[in-house]
């Protein structure tokens, strides 16, 4: 029986994947608290969590 394997979505941070949440949290440069309380203001969006990740620095511009 041929099944659809579910589309991902290339700008989502996958949750449920613990090595992509690693990854994309130390490349930001956040601690876990920084990162988790960027996650719950702009949802699993990566684009968004990186303009969150900008703001929470105020030393760095934004790019």
């Amino acid at each position: 029986m041929n099944r659809l394997k579910p589309a991902n979505s290339r700008n989502a941070l996958d949750l449920s994947d613990k090595v992509q949440v690693k990854t994309l949290r130390k490349r930001l440069k956040l601690s876990p608290d920084q990162f988790a309380d960027a996650l719950r203001k702009s949802g699993n969006s990566i684009s968004a969590l990186v303009k969150e990740a900008a703001a929470a620095r105020p030393g760095k511009p934004e790019a």
